[in-house]
């Protein structure tokens, strides 16, 4: 039986419970009578003392740890995306369900780097990160698929050469070549918006679609952070009994 008299341990304020006794209101940590302020945490009667130590035990968030997270997660979203693309491009195998892996490795990667801290920001974080993940690994993917076509073509017209074949490619006007900056913008947008762009094929694209969802989900989920009590107060003893 826990020793009510300890504050080592924060107390669990999962349930709301009034006391009815005679013998006056108690705080529900350390089972003292409340003579002076109280609060409430999570619904539950609480003296100052007591709060104070569940406040001091409580994480806290801060913009360091914001930082750390972010820095963190944008090393586990570039792994992932080499890693994905990494994968596709040996194996010649797209393979959908490594999206679940990118968001569980960033969801992991941010609240290690916030020290087990999470919240709205980091779950917002987390799910643009993961999907910056996913969809950009379409643009290592695309490059390498066609360097593969370039060199075969070039095969092909250097035995056509060889053989005297009479090509036209020559004479026909070169097209004015993009800048790098619009390129690279070109290369960022269509990859963004890789995940859409596959519906053209809708069964595949729609499952893999989906599987993204779930990824993104599991990033989601993880960077929610430890629950915090909510504490309300503090009041004055002498509203306790009506509150």
């Amino acid at each position: 039986m826990p020793d009510p008299n300890s504050l080592s341990i924060t107390p669990q304020f999962s349930t709301a419970e009034y006391s009815g006794t005679s013998g006056g209101d108690r705080c529900v940590s350390c089972n003292h009578p409340i003579t002076t302020r109280y609060y409430r945490v999570n619904g539950r009667m609480a003296c100052e003392s007591c709060v104070q130590e569940l406040q001091r035990q409580q994480p806290k968030d801060s913009h360091a740890a914001f930082v750390k997270g972010m820095l963190f997660g944008v090393g586990a979203a570039i792994l992932g995306l080499i890693g994905y693309a990494g994968f596709t491009i040996v194996t010649g195998l797209y393979i959908g369900y490594i999206s679940l892996a990118v968001g569980w490795l960033i969801g992991k990667a941010i609240m290690l780097g916030s020290n087990g801290l999470g919240g709205r920001r980091y779950q917002i974080a987390a799910v643009t990160l993961t999907y910056a993940a996913v969809s950009l690994a379409a643009i290592p993917i695309a490059i390498a698929h066609y360097a593969k076509n370039e060199t075969t073509a070039n095969q092909v017209r250097q035995l056509r050469s060889t053989d005297g074949a009479n090509t036209q490619s020559e004479f026909v006007p070169k097209k004015p070549k993009m800048s790098f900056g619009a390129a690279v913008l070109q290369l960022l947008l269509l990859g963004l918006a890789s995940p859409f762009l596959e519906l053209q094929d809708p069964f595949h694209g729609l499952i893999g679609l989906v599987i993204l969802m779930v990824g993104i989900r599991i990033a989601w989920k993880l960077t929610a952070g430890s629950s915090r009590a909510n504490i309300d107060g503090p009041f004055n003893v002498s509203s306790a009994a009506t509150v």
